[in-house]
């Protein structure tokens, strides 16, 4: 099979599988004939065995009638007969014209009808139809008439079920992205939010909104957005997290550059700040750039709740942090290595605790960190509210049994479960789940290196993310930026609301100033 490959690729041909990429990438244009009868084969050959793909031929006009052409998608057109839909009263105006009153309303849209677009070329009149709408064709006019329709099915607005808060919009993002962006414009009515729309996938033609605030967002961060968007090809992009990691900094590292978001208040928040947010279609998940790691440890409610409770979480969520990754590995660095550094009794009760434990301390920690997990992806994967309770009972079963079997101690099983509260208690999941990697790395610095092992993985730790960047603006913002004025509240501790008069370094200094009062003078 390989001396066949080689020959295929030294003789200069290239199979279907190879070529067909290609292929698709530099489809010629092919123009619209005036000739209704050229069309329609050109269309039925390129749409055959798409049942789903509808071509519905139809005469009208007054006394002369003519030959027109409507293509959509059955799915996307419920009744194109109904007469409160755009093409239910285009077609029932049509009727009772002459075929010239139906040009002149195509050249000119005389009934006012929204979203009714000249096409010129089959290329944008399939990409039309594609995307849901309705195409029109009428014999002797060589252009093609989009007709705005329902659209594609989607889920609608829901509940935000990963981000859920206490204080707040109740409104997640769903899979249109046309209904993801108007939920941002919904909170931002202003002009000055931009929304500009690009292609992405020569196959999938999936839609991709980048949104920005024109007079707040840095020029050089929107365009090497823009570069990074146009710099790779590829035959489809079926979700953010595929946009995510074809455009990040660092592929490598296992913390994201990214910030991700399913709650419209939290994208409207990030773009007053100066950020810019990317929604993909089919992708109920907001991209928000750049992303820095204290964003990743704030909650969307943080800043409708007081401050003194704001900052008492935000606290509590950098100890998790610290318990999720240093946790299990401080442990094992105490038991094995610096055992003199804990009380008496408390070690005599460690050690009377692990007494018939057949396994070292490193394999029946990490044993069991991996039977967590395992549950923890159970429960996620099991459908319905089955899933929760797999993963609460099955936690407390399968603890309790491996402690009455002497597989593992009790000490263990209560460092297992702070470290998995620890990773739960982190806002954003992509986040905690650099952590829930990082305890591993932890666990062996600590299992076989001792405290030193475990200095030796935070200087590690720090020194990747001090390197990190994400569009060029360090991933430690703001904890190493030298601009003390407009880092004020934006790092551990949160400031009350009426001091958080200054926008973080995102934005443009002449638009730092987000607050003041009606007397105070610029």
């Amino acid at each position: 099979m390989s001396d066949c490959l080689s020959r295929i690729l030294d003789s200069g041909e290239r199979s279907p599988l190879l070529s067909g990429f290609s292929k698709s990438a530099t489809k010629e244009k092919t123009a619209i004939s005036a000739v209704l009868r050229e069309n329609e084969e050109y269309i039925r050959s390129r749409c055959e065995n798409c049942a789903d793909i509808l071509i519905r031929p139809m005469r009208l006009g007054g006394e002369r009638k003519v030959d027109c052409l409507m293509v959509y998608l059955e799915v996307t057109v419920s009744n194109m007969m109904l007469d409160d839909s755009a093409i239910g009263k285009m077609i029932n105006h049509f009727w009772e014209i002459s075929p010239e009153e139906i040009e002149e309303f195509l050249k000119h849209n005389s009934l006012g009808i929204a979203d009714v677009k000249k096409l010129s070329d089959m290329e944008e009149a399939f990409s039309a139809m594609l995307a849901g709408n309705a195409i029109f064709f009428m014999d002797g006019y060589t252009k093609a008439m989009k007709i705005a329709s329902k659209g594609y099915p989607n889920m609608g607005v829901s509940k935000a079920e990963a981000e859920k808060v206490l204080r707040g919009s109740r409104e997640g993002f769903s899979d249109a992205v046309k209904t993801n962006s108007a939920l941002v414009r919904k909170r931002i009515r202003d002009t000055s939010l931009k929304v500009e729309e690009k292609q992405l996938g020569v196959r999938s033609h999936t839609m991709v909104q980048m949104l920005y605030i024109e007079d707040i967002v840095h020029e050089e961060l929107l365009e090497e957005m823009k570069k990074r968007l146009d710099e790779f090809e590829i035959d489809g992009i079926l979700d953010s997290g595929m946009l995510e990691q074809l455009t990040e900094d660092s592929w490598y590292s296992p913390f994201p550059q990214y910030q991700t978001t399913e709650r419209p208040d939290r994208a409207a928040q990030e773009l007053l700040n100066g950020k810019i947010v990317l929604l993909c279609d089919n992708s109920p998940e907001a991209l928000i750039l750049p992303g820095n790691f204290n964003s990743f440890m704030e909650s969307s409610e943080d800043w409708y709740n007081r401050f003194e409770m704001a900052s008492f979480l935000r606290i509590l969520r950098y100890f998790a942090m610290a318990a999720a990754a240093l946790l299990p590995g401080l442990y094992l660095a105490v038991i094995r290595f610096h055992t003199q550094i804990l009380p008496t009794n408390l070690i005599l009760s460690f050690a009377q605790a692990r007494e018939g434990v057949p396994f070292s301390s490193v394999a029946e920690l990490f044993f069991l960190e991996l039977s967590f997990e395992l549950i923890r992806e159970a429960g996620v994967r099991i459908p319905g509210e089955l899933g929760n309770t797999i993963g609460l009972v099955g936690g407390l079963i399968i603890g309790q049994a491996a402690v009455e079997a002497n597989i593992v101690s009790p000490v263990v099983v209560i460092i297992v479960a702070l470290t998995a509260l620890g990773s739960l208690v982190i806002p954003n999941e992509e986040f905690a789940s650099a952590f829930r990697l990082l305890k591993y790395f932890f666990l062996f610095l600590g299992g076989y290196l001792g405290i030193y092992g475990i200095v030796l993985g935070i200087y590690l730790t720090v020194a990747h993310l001090s390197g990190l960047l994400s569009y060029g603006i360090p991933y430690l913002v703001p904890f190493v930026s030298e601009e003390r004025r407009r880092n004020v509240g934006n790092k551990i501790l949160r400031i009350p609301f009426r001091k958080r008069k200054m926008r973080p370094l995102y934005a443009r200094e002449e638009e730092s100033l987000r607050l003041k009062r009606k007397e105070e003078q610029l």
